[in-house]
């Protein structure tokens, strides 16, 4: 999952949000209903309002915004025809944010699938200055039957798996048709599950993780250079990586003592003369306790981060945020200063800000069927009360 934050060991991680499956494009005359408000304010966010419905989507999640904010990519199981069974794998979904008079986000419109059907697919995410450009994850063709993600239809469970067909594949939205003709692969030769990526603030690196050493490795790739380097191979899963929005840090999550209990972590870069970046430094490990903390996301002044938390408890998944130290701090050892963002009843995870840091998207469960949906709220900054 954040899968960039993949998590076959969690049983509450069964959410939408971790993965893939494919379904019909929706025209753009198939508007979703308005957001409905369900929440006044909590913690960290005012104003929760869901964004997709059980009436479309079976599960639905790991969303993103463009860098204009225009639009969102997410993932998810579509309600199939009445004479159709659902599809086996997620497929990759963009839309259009639809907005009032006041710029208060109150739906989503003009649905449309950007994957191949019959592909597993997960991790989309937007090119930093062009918003036509998207990337995810994806099997291309369907992932062989000993590898298989996502929503089991026997069980009607959840389960992650590492398809050695997953790799990352670039878009263009404005020829994207849902075929595999449409895609280029970025990243991924078919033999190792790679995904999770994203790319820098300047679009010049490919943040991404590959498990091609039978472990979970972080690397980058450089446009510029074509040159591939690993930058974090310490023992365990690590993944669901994300630059800061000045491009100095990485923040990621890890299975580094190999008990299923991830933590998060933020680690400096390391960058060459020629702007290439070599490796990192000063990794700071900014969870340490018996939960489950996964899907960091910066927020855009790079003064905190937020993530979701088990905490709670494994059937109520929270979004917590913590305040980051200085990259210089002499602090070493220090306890971070860690808040709630959400309270609500139902799981809340992959949170992630609007480029303004204004809106806070994730996936959730506080619908009445407590299926994976999307939503949205006005972020409350408790440094300032607002």
């Amino acid at each position: 999952m954040q899968i960039r934050t993949r998590v076959a060991f969690v049983s509450a991680v069964s959410l939408a949000a971790l993965a893939a499956c494919a379904a019909r494009t929706q025209t753009p005359s198939d508007a979703t209903p308005p957001a409905v408000a369900i929440g006044g304010t909590e913690p960290g966010v005012v104003g929760a309002r869901q964004l997709t419905f059980s009436d479309r989507f079976i599960k639905a999640g790991e969303a993103y915004f463009s860098p204009d904010a225009k639009r969102i990519v997410f993932q998810a199981i579509e309600v199939p025809d009445s004479d159709e069974s659902p599809a086996d794998f997620y497929a990759m979904f963009v839309c259009d944010v639809v907005r009032d008079s006041g710029g208060s986000i109150t739906g989503v419109d003009n649905i449309r699938r950007v994957s191949p059907k019959g592909s597993a697919n997960t991790c989309g995410w937007f090119h930093p200055t062009d918003s036509n450009r998207l990337l995810f994850a994806s099997t291309v063709g369907a992932p062989t039957a000993e590898n298989t993600p996502g929503y089991q239809r026997g069980t009607s469970r959840y389960r992650w798996a590492f398809p050695p067909e997953t790799r990352i594949v670039e878009v263009d939205l404005r020829t994207a048709d849902g075929t595999a003709s449409s895609l280029k692969t970025l990243e991924g030769d078919g033999k190792a599950y790679v995904a999770e990526g994203s790319w820098s603030p300047d679009g010049r690196h490919l943040l991404f993780c590959s498990l091609e050493s039978g472990d979970g490795d972080l690397y980058v790739h450089d446009f510029k250079t074509g040159k591939r380097t690993a930058i974090v191979t310490a023992p365990g899963y690590d993944g669901g990586p994300f630059f800061s929005p000045d491009a100095k840090r990485i923040c990621y999550r890890s299975d580094r003592n190999r008990d299923n209990l991830l933590q998060v972590f933020v680690a400096d870069l390391v960058y060459g003369p020629d702007g290439a970046i070599t490796g990192i430094k000063n990794e700071t490990q900014l969870t340490s306790n018996e939960h489950v903390n996964w899907c960091p996301f910066f927020r855009p002044d790079g003064k905190t981060l937020v993530y979701a938390t088990s905490e709670i408890g494994h059937r109520n998944y929270e979004i917590f945020e913590i305040v980051l130290p200085a990259p210089t701090s002499t602090e070493a050892g220090a306890t971070p200063v860690r808040r709630r963002v959400t309270e609500s009843e139902g799981a809340d995870v992959l949170p992630v800000f609007s480029p303004d840091g204004a809106w806070l998207l994730w996936t959730g469960q506080r619908n009445e069927g407590k299926s994976s949906q999307l939503y949205v709220g006005r972020y409350r900054d408790q440094d300032t009360n607002k």
